[in-house]
């Protein structure tokens, strides 16, 4: 995408991998390593299958390396050689600054159509998932949505009675500012005055 971005922060773990992997095999057009690096380091990874695909790319492996490891040499790795984990930072008991977050949710595609919006309050640092549970206790006859767990986290099926199907190839798509955003619902964490929007598309 010109910033380092392969696809979308989901699948630049796999998009690594292959690239660094292969890249003794064949040429393919020069790509700016450093740059896509940049953009994950950046990145606070919370899925648990993001994460498990970015890790080979960060310590210069892929999972194409799996069939020649030497499991002798690993078990044996001392602790100091192994990657220390990270400490949770929080700021437990310290109120948090409120946002306005703009939500909408447009469907021009199927049945009947409808575009409402709202605007609501949450603590700063609130997902998106935050956010349209406010509106759906707000206003439940139209904010309405529902979810289902998957192996990257939320998805979310419907909203306002309206679900996606792979039959029809529909699904609702998350943008801010006009473009798709890079993480999911429960993730995502809206920043003051934007404004989300959730359009029923089609792929």
């Amino acid at each position: 995408k010109g910033n380092g971005m392969i696809g979308n922060i989901y699948s630049m773990g796999l998009a690594l991998q292959a690239l660094g992997a292969t890249g003794k095999f064949y040429a393919p057009r020069e790509w700016d390593c450093a740059q896509a690096f940049s953009m994950v380091f950046a990145h606070d990874y919370q899925q648990p299958m993001a994460i498990a695909q970015v890790l080979p790319a960060l310590v210069g492996r892929s999972y194409l390396d799996v069939a020649g490891l030497d499991c002798a040499v690993t078990k044996d790795m001392s602790p100091s050689r192994q990657l220390p984990l990270s400490p949770v930072l929080g700021t437990q008991g310290i109120p948090r600054a409120s946002i306005l977050v703009h939500y909408s949710i447009t469907n021009k595609l199927q049945g009947k159509h409808f575009n409402y919006s709202i605007s609501v309050t949450v603590p700063s640092g609130s997902t998106l998932l935050q956010v349209m549970k406010v509106a759906a206790e707000e206003d439940p006859q139209t904010f309405s949505f529902q979810t289902e767990q998957t192996s990257w986290g939320l998805y979310v099926t419907s909203i306002h009675g309206l679900a996606g199907s792979t039959d029809d190839r529909t699904y609702w798509q998350f943008l801010s500012a006009g473009n798709a955003l890079n993480e999911g619902v429960g993730t995502y964490k809206p920043h003051d005055g934007e404004h989300i929007q959730a359009v029923f598309s089609t792929y």
